[in-house]
């Protein structure tokens, strides 16, 4: 469950940034709830479906009908996953900068259709392939003809449009969703937290749809007829989220936080040769601040010092002439997000292997049930059920349990916690997969059987599970630990930890199949030494994992705020903080944060 702070939203309630399509304040009774919700979260479900379509069983493609070398097929793979998640900070960026979400969800889906549309074109029309291979594809004397670069160029055009509009979805179609239901409404607060669940169900329900049905029809039917099948969802999927326009409650775009961070640093810089003042009280705004003022990363108060051309009249409330102690807190805040950030990195990097080789070892193994041949992307399969099965346990079982065991009543295990368990599950799912792909490697040079594909399961298991953690324990972090207001850069973090696991991968992959002269990473498997790369990828996870302790250790966790609200006839509020009671004073507030680990 991604827990959420529902005091920006109350705020956004109460000043007006709320309202109707026609931009009058919004009729409770009439918008939002999960009517709204439900058609909102059909867009997520396609954008899943598309790019899960693609990006896991594209590897199968590149290699087997493109003839692309194995390091190129993978890291093609990887490029448009780091790409699509990367822009999803350009579409954070333009909704809350100008056009706000529905309409940056709406546009970014349209984009998103036409690049499958593009994509159905590059894998339909035969002169988009080269000829197939001459010769026995399982013997070292066929001869193979790479596709040209005008035959990619329709393919690549199809995959970045695509990453275009899926990022401009991610990034935006949760918090759309969320502007549904008004936090400050006890019934619609509860719903909230729901609706998150519910989200995550939709990714994993057209990830599974994808890995099954999908990857079956491309493999059986045909590579066109499996990706218009995913650019038809997507256009029923802007027709059903148009035709909800009048029942949806809108959040004005309220500018974007990477503006407030660009100036706060821009400032800090500016003012890099002018003393401290004796005293923080002196910096600008510092009475009012809405968040406390702390003596780390001191540099960037410089940023709030009221000289004499700041302290003239008008300029104070220009931002950047003068930043205030709030905004420059914030921006403390996003960089004490950075050293869990960077240890979150690597998780991504190994579960991209998960869409490239994994997928390449199956079509080396024995895929047979019967005569029934399962195509080798959709045992990725057990991946998204291992993902579904532990995000419900960890609701049902382990946070229960961890309740009794940690007496944190409020979570049960911590975010930090749940990043560490899902790391730790990726070190040993790399150290799984070296050990199994050597097995296939040395009984396919021995000639003899081959080993079945469902040995590949325990790797799917453990990233799979590790992942449930993982994700849930990132998102939740950035959410609780970043600036009130700037839920929506909270969000840019998580997108831009994906975004560099996968081009840490591509980078990875093509290092280490320049450093070893091709002989770990080759199109045939049973020539090449996988397995040293996945030890390697095991190595750096429990490298990583010990560098994440040490970073989580230090962590201060920002003080939570829980509300509950009891009607007036004997109405009250009761203001409890989760880590240690309210505190009055704002400096003793600060200071009395307890250090918290993971």
């Amino acid at each position: 469950m991604v827990l959420v702070d529902t005091s920006s939203g109350k705020e956004a309630a109460n000043d007006g940034t709320i309202v109707d399509f026609r931009g009058d304040p919004v009729d409770k009774s009439r918008t939002g709830r999960w009517l709204a919700a439900g058609l909102i979260l059909g867009t997520e479900l396609s954008e899943r479906i598309c790019v899960m379509g693609i990006s896991m069983n594209l590897v199968t493609y590149l290699v087997g009908n493109l003839h692309l070398p194995s390091s190129t097929a993978a890291n093609t793979v990887t490029n448009f996953m780091g790409t699509l998640n990367l822009l999803g900070l350009l579409g954070g960026f333009v909704a809350d900068a100008r056009l706000g979400r529905y309409l940056t969800v709406a546009i970014s889906a349209s984009i998103a259709a036409l690049g499958v549309t593009l994509l159905t074109l590059a894998t339909s029309i035969p002169s988009m392939r080269p000829p197939p291979c001459g010769g026995d594809s399982r013997t070292q004397q066929q001869h193979c003809i790479e596709a040209t670069g005008r035959q990619l160029a329709l393919l690549y055009a199809g995959l970045y449009t695509t990453a275009l509009g899926g990022g401009g979805i991610k990034s935006n179609v949760s918090g759309f969703g969320s502007d549904q239901f008004d936090p400050g409404d006890p019934k619609e607060g509860k719903a909230m937290i729901y609706f998150f669940n519910r989200f995550y169900f939709c990714i994993s329900t057209g990830s599974l749809f994808a890995v099954t049905v999908l990857v079956y029809v491309q493999d059986n039917v045909g590579r066109g007829w499996g990706y218009g099948i995913s650019a038809g969802t997507m256009v029923i999927a802007v027709a059903v989220l148009l035709c909800g326009t009048r029942l949806y409650r809108y959040k004005k775009p309220q500018g974007s936080p990477l503006t407030v961070i660009w100036r706060v640093l821009f400032l800090a810089w500016k003012n890099r040769s002018l003393p401290h003042p004796p005293d923080p009280s002196f910096l600008n705004e510092y009475h009012n601040a809405k968040v406390s003022h702390t003596h780390k990363f001191r540099c960037l108060d410089k940023a709030a010092i009221l000289d004499d051309f700041a302290a003239a009249d008008g300029n104070r409330n220009n931002p950047w002439v003068v930043s205030s102690v709030t905004q420059v807190e914030e921006v403390k805040l996003v960089a004490k997000l950075i050293p869990i950030w960077s240890t979150g990195i690597l998780f991504w990097t190994i579960y991209s292997q998960m869409y490239t080789f994994t997928i390449e070892q199956a079509t080396f193994m024995n895929r047979r049930i019967g005569s029934f041949v399962v195509p080798s992307g959709s045992f990725s399969f057990f991946l998204f059920l291992t993902i579904l099965i532990f995000t419900s346990l960890n609701e049902r079982l382990i946070v229960p349990m961890a309740r009794n065991l940690t007496h944190n009543a409020a979570q049960g295990i911590t975010s930090l916690q749940r990043i560490g368990v899902g790391l730790v599950f990726s070190a040993i799912a790399m150290g799984a997969a070296a050990i199994i792909e050597k097995q296939r490697r040395e009984k396919s040079v021995r000639r003899e059987d081959q080993i079945s594909a469902f040995w590949l399961v325990p790797q799917f298991f453990l990233v799979g599970a590790g992942e449930a953690f993982a994700y849930v324990g990132q998102l939740e972090f950035f959410i609780r630990e970043g600036p009130e207001r700037m839920k929506s850069m909270s969000t840019g973090f998580f997108l831009s930890i994906l975004s560099m696991g996968y081009f840490i991968s591509s980078l990875l992959v093509s290092l280490v199949d320049k450093v070893t002269s091709g002989k770990w990473i080759r199109s045939n498997l049973d020539e090449a030494k996988l397995d040293n790369f996945y030890w390697m990828l095991c190595v750096l996870a429990v490298l990583n994992f010990l560098v994440f302790l040490g970073f989580a250790n230090r962590h201060q966790y920002k003080a939570q705020l829980s509300y509950s609200n009891t009607d007036h006839d004997g109405r009250e509020k009761e203001l409890k903080s989760r880590n240690h009671g309210g505190i009055d004073d704002k400096e003793k507030k600060q200071g009395d944060e307890g250090k918290e680990g993971p």
